[in-house]
């Protein structure tokens, strides 16, 4: 049997004669290939194709997982009967229940003109040469241009079908500049989802030229503003920053496994463990917070999660109060809520659990310019350097790339040196009186989670939000 859907199908029909309880097969096909260069200078490239299939069996409560990478009947059943010896030696204390079935019949795509896969090595090589242009000039950089397809089709004993492909260009850039003040450094992702067209359509090589531009400027003229750290001060952040809070500071929070603990071995917990949906306040009334899958070119698209539920929005946080967790139908029904459809899985050797796709900050009533006139003294940090956050998404740090100086509500041409906002996330969030209405995804990204490891893209942002009475780590 050499199909790959009609083996997902036959492992299905196997699992379930040898009683089951449920039983789930995905059958994964995934092409990447990569090109890698350091300072203009190919490293390596090459192409990834990779096939197989995962299956999951629920036997009296108990889950079992595992997957083949070769298209063979006897190896599908010896497989299958792995997942049934793993769950039956689980030994579950309390049983798994997957709530009502799902029964959806359907298919999904990413919208791409220009198929990835029809483009050519030479294309993307020419791409890749015109990206290394623009960073020409800085002391180092380091380039990777990684297109991937993943097709999927998923099937269940329930009756759910799902077939749905994702395609995205993986691309970022390390950037190093250097001046007689020192060096400043950052991590660029530049990833698009879509077909190659997504190339021109982002005014990708513009972009990236602005971005050096500003890496530059950073090294050369950012000082230490010694007047910002003798008081608390407000602080204005850009569509990046505002994008990699609502991430770390509300997204992994919010993911059901690990407030039940699940992940607290592997990926760590969640303040929100001791709090009460609809009722636990961790931010101002300004701050709303939502989840969606279903926002057409970002990199955490998809029409239907890995369990075969309809992807939806999922509001996190509403008016500062904690108001929905992401759930796959595991924890959904441990909650007592269902599944919204955040079951992810990486590739088909991986099980889906609970994961973001695109999280964000609802826009709020202000223009850039509004928030900037409400602040005396302060700083507007457009894009962030580096990140550290603790293992219960609580205690959180973030270092300023290019940030200004804001004085008597103007940003000025002083920039400055690295400010870190480090604070709590209830002590942030509490800390937004106000949101621009300039709403954009800045903050692709691959977040990864659990172990064996699992990265799925993701995108991020928000509006500009402004802080009052943050007192800055550091500065310089």
């Amino acid at each position: 049997m050499k199909n790959g859907k009609d083996l997902a199908e036959y492992s299905i029909k196997y699992a379930m004669d040898q009683n089951c309880d449920f039983a789930e097969a995905r059958y994964v096909e995934d092409l990447a290939r990569g090109l890698a260069y350091r300072n203009g200078q190919p490293v390596s490239g090459g192409m990834t194709p990779t096939s197989g299939i995962g299956v999951r069996v629920l036997v009296e409560g108990c889950m079992g997982f595992a997957a083949f990478d070769r298209l063979e009947t006897e190896l599908a059943k010896r497989t299958i009967s792995t997942a049934i010896k793993m769950a039956k030696n689980s030994r579950r204390k309390e049983p798994i229940d997957l709530g009502e079935p799902v029964t959806n019949k359907a298919k999904w795509k990413t919208e791409a003109k220009r198929p990835l896969q029809d483009v050519s090595i030479d294309e993307m090589m020419e791409a890749a040469d015109e990206l290394n242009k623009r960073m020409e000039g800085l002391s180092s950089y380091i380039l990777t241009l990684n297109p991937r397809v993943q097709s999927k089709y998923y099937i269940t004993s329930e009756g759910a079908k799902i077939e749905g492909e994702h395609s995205y260009l993986l691309m970022s850039a390390i950037l190093t500049a250097t001046s007689t003040r020192g060096s400043e450094q950052r991590y660029l992702d530049m990833t698009l989802a879509g077909g190659w067209e997504r190339i021109d359509e982002s005014n990708l090589y513009d972009m990236l030229s602005d971005e050096v531009d500003r890496l530059k400027q950073a090294a050369e003229r950012a000082v230490a503003v010694k007047e910002l750290m003798d008081q608390p001060i407000d602080m204005v952040v850009g569509q990046e920053v505002a994008g990699i809070i609502a991430h770390e500071n509300v997204g992994h929070p919010s993911e059901g496994d690990r407030i039940m603990g699940r992940e607290g071995a592997q990926a760590g917990e969640s303040f929100w463990r001791d709090l009460k949906m609809g009722e636990s306040r961790v931010g101002s009334e300004a701050v709303n917070v939502s989840e969606d899958p279903t926002v057409p070119k970002t990199s955490g698209f998809y029409g239907y999660d890995d369990e075969g539920v309809k992807a939806r929005k999922r509001e996190l946080i509403k008016e500062g109060i904690i108001n929905e967790p992401l759930l796959n139908r595991e924890f959904g029904t441990k909650f007592g809520r269902g599944s919204n459809a955040a079951a992810r899985a990486s590739g088909y050797n991986r099980e889906p659990i609970i994961r973001m796709a695109n999280t964000y900050f609802e826009p709020g009533d202000y223009s850039f310019e509004e928030l900037v006139e409400g602040v005396k003294l302060g700083v507007f940090m457009r894009s962030f350097k580096e990140w550290n956050i603790d293992d219960r998404r609580f205690q959180s740090k973030y270092t300023g790339s290019e940030a200004y100086l804001i004085k008597n509500g103007e940003v000025t041409d002083t920039m400055v040196k690295r400010p870190i906002m480090e604070t709590t996330s209830v002590g942030l969030l509490t800390a937004v009186d106000a949101v621009s209405r300039n709403h954009t995804f800045e903050f692709p990204g691959t977040c990864g989670k659990s172990d064996p490891m699992q990265g799925v893209p993701v995108y991020a942002g928000g509006g500009e939000i402004r802080f009052r009475s943050i007192r800055l780590g550091g500065v310089g």
